[in-house]
């Protein structure tokens, strides 16, 4: 293994000429803020159409997009929100930070993404929201989603953070009709350090939004009539400028992605004791946020002494995300009345992922297939060690 030629992956985040001329028009417009400039606004209408919404609010990161579109859905103290098991704790702490109780439920072991029959079994009369998260892009299954909303009445609300321009069935996120949350955090498909947006299916929904991301207060009010509860989750204009111009290099991006998740994933079936992650095949664009496989059987210490191990050689590799209800967080505010324990037995795929998952950073299927190739090798020489 070190005689192999160690890969070279591109940096991220990437930039160029047009993020610097963005921040300089930002710089120069002489405002600063979203409600005197003009780069979140034009940054809304772009990302929304972008994405086929009616409506799109930027805001101040991932975790307050899921929060303000849970908000507005009516999610708050005495309702419970149905995730994923197997997720990043924002997910499940937006809804608890509302008050509200975060109800795990187990994913598919082959796509990852949130099991919908457990979570029909999981909907009470006390259930505002269920929020599909679409794992390293793969989306969930909105067909079965879509359904299981209009059976019990209950909203979907995507956990879009992986998902930029990924379609479903030719359809894009802002055109499958429920409310959608994106990050633009720095390890993000496209980012401006930190950052956030909600698409929004209706004009209604969009403008109490845009009043609770804004303190209350509406865009052309100078005599401080708050009229909703809110606060100050706005996007600044640098940010924004930064995002335009992400924002166009975004679909070349995925398209290399896509291109080079069908080598690797093929060269990771091939390798006895690991298992690629399996979309589902009607996300017909999945943005490829990550390279997730699994190594079944492997106890989590050495899965990550394996992590460790491919950082070492210069592989962006990281643990998969721990079982939510695996956290102390999960338990220190709008938990269910249950146990880890109990959570683990019904959620038995997403306590394994948290065991035995890797994923690599999207900048490795940037790089050239010669370079995912050796990826693959370094892999395969890191698994058979372990």
């Amino acid at each position: 293994m070190n005689a192999r030629q160690a890969p070279e992956f591109p940096q991220w985040p990437q930039y160029d000429d047009d993020e610097r001329e963005g921040l300089i028009r930002a710089l120069e417009q002489g405002q600063w803020w979203r409600m005197g400039g003009s780069e979140v606004d034009s940054f809304e209408q772009e990302f929304a159409e972008h994405h086929g919404a009616p409506h799109a609010l930027a805001v101040t990161n991932g975790t307050h997009a899921l929060e303000l579109a849970l908000q507005v859905l009516g999610v708050g103290p005495g309702s419970e929100v149905i995730v994923p098991a197997f997720t990043f704790i924002s997910s499940s702490q937006a809804a608890q930070r509302l008050g509200a109780v975060a109800v795990p439920v187990d994913v598919d072991e082959h796509t990852f993404n949130i099991d919908v029959a457990r979570a029909a079994d999981a909907v009470t009369p006390r259930t505002r929201a269920i929020m599909p998260v679409h794992m390293a892009g793969f989306l969930a299954d909105m067909d079965a989603l879509d359904k299981l909303s209009a059976d019990t009445g209950v909203p979907l609300v995507q956990d879009a953070a992986h998902a930029h321009g990924a379609r479903w069935q030719g359809k894009r996120v802002g055109e499958l009709g429920s409310v959608a949350a994106f990050s633009f955090q720095n390890g993000k498909l496209m980012t401006a350090g930190e950052g956030g947006a909600v698409l929004f299916p209706d004009a209604e929904t969009y403008e109490n939004a845009f009043l609770r991301h804004s303190c209350g207060r509406p865009r052309t009010d100078r005599r401080y009539l708050h009229s909703i509860a809110g606060s100050n989750l706005r996007m600044n204009e640098f940010s924004a400028s930064v995002l335009r111009a992400q924002l166009r290099r975004l679909d070349g991006q995925i398209a290399t992605r896509h291109e080079r998740w069908a080598q690797l994933s093929g060269l990771l079936d091939s390798i006895d004791g690991v298992v690629p992650q399996r979309g589902d095949e009607r996300t017909d664009v999945p943005s490829h946020y990550m390279a997730m496989f699994r190594v079944p059987g492997i106890s989590e210490e050495k899965r990550n002494a394996l992590v460790d191990r491919l950082v070492e050689i210069g592989v962006p590799a990281f643990a998969g995300f721990r079982a939510i209800y695996r956290t102390d967080a999960f338990w220190e505010i709008g938990a269910p009345d249950t146990t880890p324990e109990e959570l683990a037995r019904r959620c038995p795929h997403s306590d394994a992922l948290s065991q035995d998952c890797i994923w690599l950073h999207h900048r490795v299927l940037l790089a050239s297939e010669g370079d995912i190739q050796r990826t693959a090798e370094i892999i395969a020489d890191v698994v058979g060690a372990a």
